[in-house]
This record gives C-alpha cells, structure tokens and sequence, in this order.
C-alpha cells in the first residue's frame, strides 16, 4: 500500500503544468547564466593571467632589492573556477596583495586587478546556486502548499484514510515523491551546466571537484527538503488551498527577500565600532606605535655610535631619505610603516667610501624593521579581527537562522568561496613572505651593495623562493561545510516532526 501510494503521489505530480514549468525554468535559467558564468571566469582568468605578468615584470625593472621589495613584490590569487556555482566572496575580496618586507599584510591590505563591466557583473553575480535558491525553493513551496489542503477540499485524503494506511506513511509518500520530482530539474540543469563547463578551455575540473560538486548537489537537496515541508506545515495546518499559497508565498518573500535585507541593514546601523571596541582600537594603535618608537630609538642609537656624521648615511645618491613614519596613512588598518625612499641613480664622489658604512647600517636597520613589523603583527591581528571579523561573524550568525544564509553557507565551504578559503589565500602569502625574509636572511642581501644600489651588480630576481597557493582539499572543504549542512538537515527533522504531530492530531 506505501509503494502504491507513492506512485500515486508521484504521477500526480509529474503530471501537473508545475512540474513542466519548473523543469522549463530550471533548464532555460541555469544553462543560459552558466554561458555568461564561464565567459566571466575566463575574463578573469585573462585578467589574473596578465596582473601576474605585468608584475613580474615590474620587478624586473627594479634594479637594487631594496626598490623591488619596497614597491614591486605583488602577489596575485587565481579565481576559482568553482564560483561559477556560488561566487561567495571569491569577486567581492582583495586578489592581489603587495608584499613588503617590513609589514605582515592582510586581507584588507589587498586590492583588486582587472577591468570591471557594471552591466556585465549585474548578470554575472546571479550564480547558478542564486537560482536554485529562489527557483527552487519557490517551486517546492508550489508542490507543497496543496499536499494536504488540496485533498482535505476534494475529500481524497479521507478517502485514503478508510485504508488501513497510517497517516505517517501518508506524509513519507507525499515527501518522497515530491523529492525525487524536485530532484529532476536539479540534476539535469546541473548536468547541463557541467556539460557546458567542458566547452570552456580554460576550465579543468578535478576529481575533487565533481566531489565538491556532489556536495552541493547533497546541500541543494536539503535546502528544498525545507522548503517542501515549510509548504507542507502550512498545508497541513490549514483547510484551504487558497489561504495555504498565500502563506507559503508570505513565507517565501520573507525568508528570501524580507529576512537578509534586514540582518544587512541592521549590520550597516551597527557599524560604527561601539564604545569597547574603540577603546580596544585605541589600545592596539598605541602598543603598535610604541613599538616602532622603540625601532626608532635603537635606530638613532645606531647612528649615534656610528663613525659617518650625520642623520642618514646619504652616499651622495640622489634622493636618499630619512626613514619616514607614514603613520596617519596607515591609520584605518592600525599599520604603522617605516619605509626608506630613494631614488637609485648614482653614487657621488665620496660614494665608494661610505658603501660600507651604508651596507652595515642597512645590515643592522633592515632585520630590525622586519622584527618589529613581525611583532605588531599580532597585535594588528587582533584589531582587525575586532574592527571587521566579529561583526561579519555576528551577521553570519544571525543568517544562518534561516535556511538561505544555511545553504549559502554550506556551498560556499563547497566550493571554496567562503571566509575560511578566501584566508587561505592570505595565510599562504603571510607564510611565503617569511619564506623570501629568511632567504634574505640567509643569504645577507640586507648587508650587500645590490640591496641599495645597482651601479656594479643588480638584483637576481630568479633567485626568490617561488610562491606557490593550492586550493584546500576537498576534506577541509566537508569539515567546513558539514555544520551548515547539519543545521539544514536537522531543520529537516524538527520541521517533519512538527508536520507529523499537526497532521495526526487534526479531524479529516
């Protein structure tokens, strides 16, 4: 009798305009957005492509290490080619990062490269995940609202109940059936897309991906497992189908449209950094300027003993500068940077005599700047985190109470798009820069005359240590994405549990 009523339930819906419809809209949506998707990723691509070369070749022009790693030392992230499903925050952070010696960078020390169209982003920012999320949540609501309001009008379900069926395998029947009709333009609107990621070049999916795709895939499933039985709580608590689709489209606009806009507008009113936080503000702006006005007392000390009179040793180069404190610039990232400005032409008559004055004092000035920068850096750390992580953590909270800001987040774990990977990125350039400073270290190019000048020999740039930044696995990837994906399933639960007690408590 359960196998004869879910096929009943399942040519019931199968046979309906609405499931036509959907799978219609499905195919048409996706398959077109995923076209503009991929050309949009390979723009970047391009884009990202000719920032690296453009770069490297930027470097090269600086002859003398201390100009190259002063200005030129820029990293670039590569776009994810998994942000065609959800872009997350792969488009919306900083992708490239100039790398300093003698300051730790950050995510939001980054900027952006390329050539941005605003028309062309309008289309490019609805990924195919956006879809799913209001497409087919809209559509499960519609399969839902008259599951059990539409046979309680018609008499059917009390038909059905002369059986010796139980009511809970009433409900499974609707549910199952729904699903695997809610699963068919799922599947194939996400087979279409794949198909058309094959055409594209400059796409090469791994075997890690179509891992991460299956996760989203499994995500998508309990997200509309959700909405079906929102649909169905209200079907069931109600006697009329009519008043069933008003309050399922109620709760569609509200979760979708209604519920974000306010966790966002809320966030706005309440960025300004309240009282605490800007104390705590003041307090890391303080420890850091303490510690370069540390630097700088050990740096006069130095001068003070060394036998060349005068502040700078200025070689008689042209432009050779005192070490400046940028400190007001800086100001808004609590960044506190000491840098020397000069400009590498020649060296005067009295050059050659005071190089090595000028290699020992840049020997012992340089590797106190990195060392001073590396202890700011915790400090700095802290800050940020309290000026611009926990409010962004907080607002994630609040979403994540809603199915959207769940399932949004779970497909941003999957592919790579989230807060955790885009850090990632950042982790990798913080740890490769103390890869370059100990090479540089080690081989005492600090102390050299290529570091200042290049009259004699220049900077060998193909010695730095390359930067290499591989996408996290796909098991860092689950363990990111199995807590939203948890909280969605167990939405499942108490939602069909609730239907369930609704459904046997209320008179046929």
């Amino acid at each position: 009798m359960f196998t004869t009523l879910i096929r009943r339930e399942l040519l019931d819906n199968l046979m309906t305009f609405r499931f036509a419809a959907a799978l219609f809209i499905m195919l048409l949506l996706v398959v077109a957005n995923t076209a503009v998707l991929i050309k949009d990723y390979e723009r970047r691509l391009a884009d990202y492509n000719t920032a690296v070369k453009t770069h490297q070749e930027k470097l090269r022009e600086k002859k003398n290490y201390m100009a190259g790693l002063a200005e030129a030392v820029v990293l670039d992230r590569p776009p994810n080619p998994l942000s065609i499903f959800n872009v997350g925050l792969d488009k919306r952070l900083g992708n490239q990062i100039w790398i300093p010696y003698d300051l730790v960078p950050t995510l939001w020390d980054a900027g952006m490269h390329g050539a941005d169209n605003p028309l062309f982003n309008i289309f490019t920012s609805i990924d195919i995940v956006f879809i799913f999320e209001v497409v087919l949540s809209l559509m499960a609501l519609i399969f839902a609202y008259d599951a059990i309001a539409g046979e309680h009008e018609r008499g059917t379900l009390r038909l059905v109940l002369t059986n010796s069926i139980r009511r809970g395998h009433i409900l499974l029947a609707k549910y199952l059936s729904a699903m695997i009709c809610l699963l068919v333009p799922l599947v194939m609107s996400l087979l279409l897309a794949l198909m058309l990621l094959t055409t594209s070049t400059a796409i090469a999916l791994s075997a890690d991906d179509f891992l991460r795709i299956g996760g989203i895939v499994l995500s998508s499933l309990a997200y509309l497992s959700v909405f079906y039985l929102i649909g169905m709580l209200i079907s069931a608590a109600t006697r009329r189908t009519s008043t069933a689709l008003m309050l399922a489209m109620f709760v569609w606009a509200f979760l979708l449209l209604i519920y974000p806009n306010m966790i966002l507008t809320v966030a706005e009113t309440a960025a300004e950094l309240p009282q605490d936080a800007q104390a705590r503000r003041a307090s890391a702006f303080n420890q850091i300027e303490q510690l370069w006005e540390e630097f700088d007392r050990q740096r006069l000390k130095f001068l003070r003993n060394d036998p060349v009179p005068g502040e700078e040793p200025d070689l008689g180069i042209h432009g050779l500068g005192a070490v400046m404190a940028d400190f007001e610039r800086y100001q808004t990232t609590l960044r506190y940077h000491y840098y020397t400005s000069i400009a590498f032409r020649e060296v005067g008559p009295r050059g050659e005599t005071l190089v090595p004055h000028a290699k020992n004092y840049f020997g012992f000035l340089t590797p106190l700047m990195i060392k001073t920068a590396e202890k700011t850096w915790p400090i700095r750390e802290s800050a940020l985190k309290d000026i611009y992580v926990q409010q962004a953590e907080a607002d994630r909270m609040w979403l994540n109470l809603s199915p959207i800001g769940m399932y949004d987040a779970a497909t941003q774990a999957w592919t790579g798009t989230d807060w955790e990977s885009i850090q990632d990125f950042f982790e990798a350039v913080r740890q490769w820069r103390l890869t370059l400073v100990d090479y540089l270290l080690d081989t005492e190019v600090f102390a050299s005359r290529e570091w200042f000048l290049s009259d004699k020999e220049e900077a060998d740039w193909s010695t730095l240590p390359p930067f290499s930044y591989q996408r996290s696995g796909v098991a860092i990837n689950a363990k990111r994405a199995l807590p939203h994906l948890f909280l969605l399933v167990l939405t499942n639960l108490v939602l069909f549990m609730a239907i369930f007690l609704v459904f046997v408590r209320s008179e046929v």
